[in-house]
């Protein structure tokens, strides 16, 4: 028995695995692509180029793979991929890249977008992410595995999210978060470091001491970002979560948050 319900709308182009389920109302476009063990809700719309990895579930309103809301958008046929076993909440918006970017916007695996997160064009969501209700990224904005959006956080174009990274919410961010740092504000302000996502994720004493101690080197010394990277070279080379924050924080274009 067909899974595609009889009320919905699906482009004969769209490729879906068999087993997709598509509810009534919803409109599947051409160049759509859909993994199996994915479930698309009623009044869903996607359209392409789009591809949905496996065991995606799409709530209902979202609007999937639509035109970017970019005046230098000119009907270029660019592309939104997301990966798999993500969760993708009501009325959530993800468009898909421009030709000044890489053309496409991605988005990982495992993350819960919940209700009304916005995901603008050439964006680059990575995996293990969660974005609370609202939250709002605009176009080029790069967010790192593990990190965390409060709700109505907003984003500035370009700005880099590091790893494990963590807004509040009503956040309104217009620089680069460095990996493991917490934020907060209007403009957002740096706040410490996630120490009890550390705990959750199993994080050695000894670890999270040189996490806390990378951050005070940073945050707390008065040093150029050269000095501060210097004076934590050692500590990089002893922990691949302490070189993770250093680089984050040294490939910044736009500035740290602090």
């Amino acid at each position: 028995m067909s899974r595609i319900h009889p009320l919905a709308i699906v482009d004969p182009a769209a490729r879906l695995a068999d087993d997709v389920e598509v509810g009534p109302w919803s409109l599947i476009g051409p160049d759509v692509e859909i993994g199996a063990g994915s479930r698309i809700a009623s009044h869903v719309v996607i359209k392409g180029p789009t591809t949905i990895g496996r065991n995606n579930r799409i709530f209902q309103f979202a609007s999937v793979g639509e035109e970017c809301q970019d005046k230098k958008y000119n009907g270029e046929p660019t592309k939104l991929v997301i990966g798999d076993n993500n969760v993708i909440r009501e009325g959530c918006t993800l468009h898909r890249g421009t030709v000044q970017d890489e053309g496409i916007t991605r988005i990982g695996s495992n993350n819960l977008l919940m209700a009304y997160v916005h995901v603008a064009h050439d964006c680059v969501v990575g995996d293990n992410i969660i974005m609370a209700n609202n939250a709002t990224i605009a176009g080029h904005v790069h967010i790192g595995d593990g990190a965390i959006l409060g709700g109505y956080t907003t984003v500035h174009q370009f700005c880099h999210i590091g790893p494990f990274a963590m807004s509040a919410a009503n956040s309104a961010v217009f620089k680069d978060i460095p990996a493991f740092v917490m934020v907060g504000g209007n403009p957002a302000s740096a706040h410490g470091m996630n120490f009890e996502g550390m705990r959750r994720r199993g994080y050695s004493a000894e670890l999270v001491s040189a996490l806390r101690r990378a951050y005070k080197v940073v945050y707390r010394q008065g040093l150029t970002t050269a000095q501060a990277m210097a004076e934590l070279a050692e500590a990089a080379e002893q922990f691949p979560e302490v070189a993770l924050y250093c680089t984050s924080i040294s490939e910044s274009t736009r500035g740290i948050t602090r």
